[in-house]
């Protein structure tokens, strides 16, 4: 079918994505020796990609609300490359830090782009799947990346694993430009049957030729809906503790369990390869199941979403313990439940958002969540330097997660689509004059 095929080229997209900005926490140690660098340092050249990533995230939002997908995404792609590229040529820290600007400029349309794309191509009882694969592109980057990357660090240099990451990333550019129209266009193509036209539609997906509202008021309606603001500061709160390990786990694993590069990207996979696996169980199968047999949307999401996120606190445990066993379990456990509310809360914008504003909705989100999620590198690097160790990073992190349990449980509300801002004052014109 041709609906999960498109979700499989959103799967490579984020995949990519995410070994491009995972990468530099397996290569650190060897640049921070080159450069010269401190742990506060080269914490400000991890959360610098998140800086310009965040600042993007409504413009690009509102960009695919407004032009569509198609063209957003091919310019991004090709700007991916280009920062790989850049960052393998890099002679010093300010450079390091523009190719890193640039990288997360490129990339702040994946997301709400991807979201989008669910919104066009899926039916509602299909959302749980849909996001499941895109979103665990970024869970198997670090089970494939973290790997990969640091293989081509210890036989190729670091600046040579950037080389091989830019190839990856024109590799996708070119495959993205040939592959992917919306569903009506394919349609249109005779690429897309009308029986599978009809399913996607018929099933609550929202449409491509819907108006294109008016961005920049549609920004400001969507920014007063409550539902919005729990969403994005509950995901920000998980957010930071998945910056903290993609950025900081192979840092911590060769700094207090003694490991080289190599091996500390072989042992930050398993942790992340365990939650794709229950992410393709529970909030994928699972969730879409429950779902169809006519259980609330809004009690079985929230199930998850809060659920992962208490599944998530045990990864306070690893402040308490000195043990490389132990510290993967913890570590595991606490992976697998931020996993299990990502992908949940990823589906929520194409299922919350007004008719044709799910990039502006999806990239409110992403903003929050990454102006959050970016204090981790820096906090957590400080943390270290003053330290000497990553116990009280952990212990940060769990209180981030007992704060989004809050935003989730009292602020989200039901997960119910929102009204255009039309419909709004169309029901409470009717509702003043009853």
């Amino acid at each position: 079918m041709v609906r999960w095929s498109i979700g499989i080229l959103l799967f490579f997209a984020v995949l990519i994505n995410y070994i491009d900005r995972s990468s530099m926490s397996v290569a650190e140690g060897h640049m921070r020796a080159e450069f010269g660098m401190t742990e506060g340092q080269i914490g400000i050249i991890l959360g610098s990609f998140g800086w310009s990533y965040a600042l993007m995230q409504i413009p690009m939002g509102m960009l695919l609300d407004k032009i569509g997908i198609k063209w957003v995404m091919r310019a991004a792609t090709f700007l991916w490359a280009v920062s790989c590229f850049l960052t393998a040529m890099i002679s010093g820290m300010g450079l390091l830090l523009i190719a890193r600007l640039i990288l997360g400029f490129a990339e702040a349309p994946i997301f709400p782009g991807a979201m989008k794309v669910t919104s066009y191509w899926f039916p509602r009882t299909e959302r749980g799947m849909a996001t499941v694969i895109f979103d665990s592109g970024q869970r198997l980057s670090n089970v494939i990346g973290f790997p990969l990357v640091g293989a081509a660090v210890a036989f190729f240099g670091w600046r040579g694993a950037f080389i091989t990451i830019g190839v990856l990333s024109l590799i996708y550019m070119v495959v993205f430009f040939f592959r992917y129209r919306d569903p009506k266009e394919m349609n249109r193509r005779g690429k897309l049957s009308d029986a599978e036209l009809n399913h996607i539609l018929d099933g609550g997906a929202q449409h491509e030729d819907a108006p294109k509202p008016n961005p920049l008021a549609n920004l400001g309606y969507i920014l007063r809906q409550r539902k919005v603001w729990g969403m994005s500061l509950g995901l920000g709160c998980a957010g930071y503790v998945q910056w903290m390990l993609l950025t900081w786990l192979p840092g911590f694993l060769q700094a207090e369990m003694h490991m080289d590069v190599a091996k500390s990207g072989l042992v930050t996979a398993i942790p992340w390869l365990f939650a794709v696996v229950i992410q393709y169980l529970l909030p994928g199968f699972w969730l879409d199941r429950l779902i169809r047999n006519g259980k609330s949307s809004t009690i079985v999401r929230r199930a998850f979403i809060i659920g992962g996120m208490l599944l998530a606190i045990t990864i306070v445990g690893t402040a308490f313990t000195h043990d490389l066993v132990w510290s993967l379990i913890w570590i595991t456990l606490g992976t697998t439940g931020i996993t299990i509310a990502f992908s949940v809360t990823n589906s929520l914008p194409a299922l919350i958002a007004p008719e044709g504003a799910v990039g502006s909705t999806g990239a409110v989100m992403n903003t929050v969540n990454n102006l959050i999620g970016t204090t981790a590198p820096i906090v957590t690097g400080f943390i270290v330097q003053f330290t000497g160790s990553f116990a009280v990073a952990f212990i940060v992190a769990g209180v981030m997660l007992v704060i989004g349990v809050f935003f989730f449980t009292v602020v989200l509300g039901r997960i119910e689509q929102i009204p255009t801002a039309e419909e709004a004052a169309a029901a409470k014109a009717a509702g003043l004059k009853a």
